[in-house]
């Protein structure tokens, strides 16, 4: 019986570790290199080193419970399991899920900019519609997704940054660029709130890790190799960030990488170590493309989830004929990010999903705690109680205004709870109350 209802444990630790480093790594470095100095200036680096300590944090709250719960089904499981209460775990839920489509729409808007221009010259926003349309098009004929793809598109990734890092070494070695850029501090508002600020969009670059918990019913040890990967790939993930935003910084003026929205292709551009910008680019878009892609693909699985559950009204679990695909919250998603790439550019989108995971990290650090009560019999990591305690005041922190971040921020992530809530009660007015709630059912 065991066999026919649980996932196949084949995922060995290095797998999980390039898994996690392969989700963390993506659009934010190479789309929000720029937006960050410019809220620091020169400093590039500052505010990546803050995000990675505040992200490992929680990655502590995520490692315990993956190995308590080795269960794909992540925040929404902890929160359901914390408190019991079906509407927190589908706010939840809603939440991580509408967190993808506003990546996804960043991600866009990105793939829309610079990077797209070495090949062909559009709008931004026309670049990112066609982009949606094609990621629309792939996510309804349906893609078989493996760990082996999954491990090219890393490699594929990380290459393009390890050539920003060997451009750095280079102009290091010759005597190019001005390291001591990489000392300055220009902030509009002052040295503290320019690093809170700029440290609340570095957030999106690490944001990924946490979907890595959806892997823990395929790890062939989770309560061991999980909490190693985890930070493993976050520590990789930002020596690997800070060695790309000393290079910025040091080869491109802090306005040139602020107003660029391909910042990376600036500094491949000026530098001494010739490597041809249009495959630079390639990689890029490359690196963006995917992230947006799998960002709609886990929106799309979870509200056609929600829907089977009949947890949202059940047109959403509508799967078509042919393709078998959930062609009904295919449609729903990618109309919000048709929607939200109008609303705002890539800074803004990326700090929408930054603000809304924040909320979920915040409940997630308070949710081990509260777990602490019920042990289990297994042995698995756990973190020093210190870690998920602070973890959930500096989430709540960042995502307060005090960060500096626009109030259309605000608005737009409002709007966006708003339509869960609002599907919620339409659902219970039609359905009826919602009695059972498994998270591990709308799991994508």
């Amino acid at each position: 019986m065991e066999s026919q209802t649980s996932l196949r444990r084949v995922i060995g630790r290095r797998v999980l570790l390039l898994f996690v480093l392969g989700d963390i790594l993506g659009a934010g470095i190479y789309a929000l290199a720029g937006k960050v100095a410019g809220q620091v200036g020169g400093a590039l680096w500052v505010p990546f080193l803050v995000a990675f300590v505040l992200a490992a944090l929680t990655a502590t709250a995520y490692a315990e419970l993956v190995g308590k719960y080795p269960q794909a089904a992540g925040a929404a499981l902890y929160a359901n399991k914390a408190f019991g209460i079906p509407f927190v775990t589908f706010i939840v839920a809603f939440a991580v899920m509408m967190s993808g489509i506003t990546s996804a729409s960043a991600a866009a808007r990105a793939f829309g900019g610079q990077y797209l221009a070495e090949f062909v010259s559009l709008p931004t926003l026309a670049g990112a519609l066609i982009f949606l349309g094609l990621v629309t098009l792939v996510n309804f004929v349906g893609i078989s997704e493996s760990i082996k793809v999954n491990v090219v598109l890393t490699l594929i990734e990380a290459f393009g940054l390890l050539v920003i890092i060997a451009i750095g070494v280079y102009a290091l070695v010759v005597g190019d660029g001005n390291p001591g850029r990489a000392l300055e501090f220009h902030p509009f508002n002052g040295a503290f709130l320019g690093v809170l600020g700029g440290t609340a969009l570095a957030f999106y670059a690490l944001l990924g890790f946490e979907d890595s918990v959806n892997l823990a019913e395929e790890a062939k040890d989770p309560q061991r190799d999980f909490p190693r990967a985890l930070f493993g790939g976050l520590a990789a993930a930002a020596l690997i960030y800070l060695a790309v935003a000393f290079t910025a910084t040091m080869l491109v003026d802090t306005e040139t990488l602020r107003t660029s929205s391909g910042p990376l292709l600036e500094v491949v551009k000026v530098a001494g170590l010739t490597f041809p910008p249009k495959l630079f680019a390639l990689i890029a878009l490359l690196a963006v493309g995917n992230t947006a892609l799998i960002n709609m693909l886990m929106a799309s699985r979870l509200v056609y989830g929600m829907g089977r559950e009949k947890i949202v009204p059940a047109v959403f679990a509508a799967v078509h004929p042919s393709r078998h695909t959930p062609w009904v919250s295919i449609l729903f998603t990618v109309g919000i990010a048709v929607v939200l790439v109008g609303t705002g550019e890539v800074g803004g989108l990326a700090d929408t999903t930054v603000l809304l995971l924040l909320c979920v990290f915040a409940l997630v650090n308070v949710s081990v705690l509260v777990l602490r009560r019920e042990p289990v019999e297994h042995w698995h990591y756990q973190a020093p109680t210190w870690a998920p305690a602070i973890g959930a005041v500096v989430c709540l922190v960042l995502a307060l205004p005090v960060t500096g971040r626009d109030g259309s921020v605000y608005l737009r992530a409002a709007v966006l709870i708003a339509i869960g809530v609002l599907l919620w009660f339409v659902n219970r007015l039609f359905v009826g109350r919602v009695t059972d709630l498994d998270p591990a059912k709308i799991s994508p």
